[in-house]
């Protein structure tokens, strides 16, 4: 009874796939069998082809920014879950190490300390930024593979929600900024409206760093602690405890000023935040480093975006 009523599930199943001339009325013209139509699965090995794909992935992740907002909410929610003061625990660790090291740095470096805090407090709340995203740039796709591999979403998706979570944490962390401003009584300047292009220049920055680490994270697993370690290294060597006017007549040693990336960038938002006049020089170089990260973070995303899932 068993093989009989497999037998008729399957008479079943093929008659209603294709009905033979058995189920058509009295009279009836014979069924015409529709056209197979063909179906080919090929991967495409088109640099066009990938261009346009990484394009529609790109632009697919500006259409869901709702999502990347949710998911950045999501993120900073779970970190901080039990916790009592949640993010802010970030904005007083930061008040913390600013009151603890500000005032023993300006005595070590015979700095005046109403002109050293505020560039201390600012070269630390935006170093948290840079050093932050970097770090968790490298893990930004294998920490969701999971996601990745079961719901079809744009790649990209993974390395905004990054960008955008520490955006969040740095609004927090302004605080601190504002804080030690009013009790020191420094002002910005009228050289403060550089400071959207800048913050733009910022996000488009950390954007595509997160991408092309966040791929490299994902193929090279040691590369988390690589990152970890230069941008360990990159906090001595670039002005943000000691200040750019100490190495002025120190030859060679100011090419850990001029050459330095991370001080081109930092000194487009700290500039006008001090009130300093604005320096063509450091937009200059912090465009063109912007240009060669752009460049080599298409060509990487181009290339490695299809392998992706494989790699995770």
């Amino acid at each position: 009874m068993v093989d009989a009523a497999r037998s008729f599930r399957y008479r079943l199943l093929m008659l209603m796939i294709a009905p033979g001339q058995d189920t058509a009325g009295p009279g009836s013209p014979p069924p015409i069998a529709a056209p197979a139509a063909r179906l080919v699965i090929a991967a495409s090995h088109s640099w066009r082809e990938r261009l346009r794909l990484a394009a529609v992935d790109l632009a697919d992740t500006a259409r869901l920014w709702p999502l990347v907002w949710t998911l950045s909410l999501f993120d900073i929610r779970l970190r901080y879950r039990g916790s009592l003061l949640g993010p802010l625990w970030l904005t007083l660790s930061t008040a913390i190490m600013v009151g603890a090291i500000g005032f023993l740095y300006a005595r070590l470096f015979h700095q005046d300390v109403r002109a050293y805090l505020p560039f201390l407090t600012i070269s630390l709340v935006l170093w948290n930024f840079i050093s932050t995203v970097a770090s968790e740039a490298t893990t930004c796709f294998t920490q969701a593979d999971a996601m990745i591999r079961s719901i079809r979403m744009p790649h990209s998706v993974h390395a905004a929600r990054v960008v955008m979570r520490n955006t969040l944490v740095l609004g927090h962390n302004i605080v601190v900024v504002a804080v030690v401003f009013a009790l020191l009584g420094t002002h910005p300047g009228l050289d403060c409206f550089t400071l959207l292009p800048g913050f733009l220049l910022w996000l488009a920055d950390a954007f595509a760093a997160s991408l092309l680490l966040g791929l490299f994270g994902a193929r090279f697993r040691d590369i988390p602690p690589i990152i970890a370690s230069v941008m360990q290294i990159a906090f001595y060597v670039t002005p943000i405890m000691w200040s750019p006017a100490m190495l002025a007549h120190r030859g060679l040693a100011r090419a850990f000023v001029d050459l330095n990336p991370f001080y081109a960038l930092l000194e487009i938002m700290r500039a006008p935040l001090l009130g300093q006049p604005f320096e063509p020089g450091a937009w200059h170089l912090a465009v063109l480093y912007s240009l060669g990260l752009f460049l080599i973070t298409g060509l990487i995303f181009v290339r490695a975006r299809p392998r992706l899932p494989y790699w995770l």
